[in-house]
């Protein structure tokens, strides 16, 4: 089982300007389908409501079971506390569509330690559609086919050496251990499949000097990437960077999901895969033999997407 579970192939496409996600029924009864979105907290400005809207109209084409946002949840500086009017002005008022009061899988972002990560953290008891259980955290899902997955979120911000000694107010965090927890939950798996999700990007989809929006992020490869390489993840989700971008590097698919409210163009992909300032986000439809996920945009159109199967 070991071997078929860590051997993937992978198929990408960049669709024209006119597809669309189409509703599949059978498909929903037959797979887990979901939804993920970062980098929106902006009071529904910036095309965070229309972003919304489609979001809404195709979680419920597809009978998503939940989403995860993976993070930059308030901006500029997160939530202050439980009475922060951000929960209503950039959440509750805004993502409004019944398909998108199932649960919601939440994750850390920069601009959220820029505020009260503990009132984040808390806000699950008074809303139990908000599950941030911990900092970091995983989650194993049975799929309708009776095999599963395991879904690691992490907490990437100690993880960036500039924010220590910052407004970021990552110090006092011990980033050691959290990567101590992901090599041995890992190790540990038998899920079919192991989806690994954080809030900053580790490859990008352009080639440029450190630090270049769309480009990699030299503290992320250093700390997160030897132990997705060591245990064959197929896929890091992320966010951060305010585009969709995806690009295939050592095996691993480098998904960026960032697109939730304000963007920017990036220009196109210098190393293969895919990129675009596109408001968006990512549909995931996931069963024990295939992975097929897209960018879907505010109108509802199909930009990318991609199949990894188990072979």
């Amino acid at each position: 089982m070991t071997l078929t579970r860590r051997q993937f192939a992978t198929t990408s496409a960049i669709l024209g300007a006119g597809a669309a996600l189409a509703p599949a029924a059978s498909a929903a009864e037959e797979a887990l389908n979901i939804v993920l979105i970062g980098d929106w907290g902006r009071r529904g400005h910036h095309h965070q409501r229309a972003v919304a809207a489609q979001m809404g109209r195709t979680a419920d084409a597809i009978n998503s079971r939940f989403v995860v946002s993976v993070g930059d949840n308030f901006y500029e500086n997160g939530v202050d506390s439980l009475e922060d009017p951000q929960w209503r002005t950039s959440y509750l008022d805004v993502y409004t569509q019944p398909a998108l009061q199932t649960p919601w899988k939440v994750l850390l972002g920069n601009h959220d330690y820029r505020g009260n990560v503990q009132a984040q953290l808390d806000y699950a008891k008074q809303n139990p559609r908000w599950q941030m259980p911990a900092r970091y955290a995983l989650e194993t899902i049975a799929l309708p086919d009776g095999t599963h997955a395991t879904f690691y979120y992490l907490d990437t911000s100690p993880f960036i050496k500039k924010y220590y000694g910052t407004r970021v107010a990552v110090d006092g965090q011990d980033p050691q251990a959290q990567l101590a927890w992901l090599d041995a939950k890992l190790a540990a798996s038998t899920s079919e499949w192991n989806i690994v999700i954080g809030h900053h990007p580790i490859y990008g989809a352009h080639e440029s000097d450190p630090g270049y929006e769309g480009a990699d992020m030299p503290d992320m490869i250093a700390a997160v990437d030897p132990i997705l390489r060591k245990h064959h993840v197929p896929i890091y989700i992320c966010g951060h960077d305010h585009i969709l971008q995806a690009v295939k590097m050592n095996g691993i698919s480098y998904v960026c999901t960032g697109a939730g409210s304000e963007t920017y163009n990036p220009g196109p992909a210098t190393r293969g895969g895919f990129a675009a300032g596109a408001h968006g986000f990512m549909v995931m439809k996931l069963t024990g033999k295939q992975m097929d996920w897209s960018f879907v945009d505010e109108h509802g159109t199909t930009l990318y997407a991609q199949s990894i199967v188990r072979v």
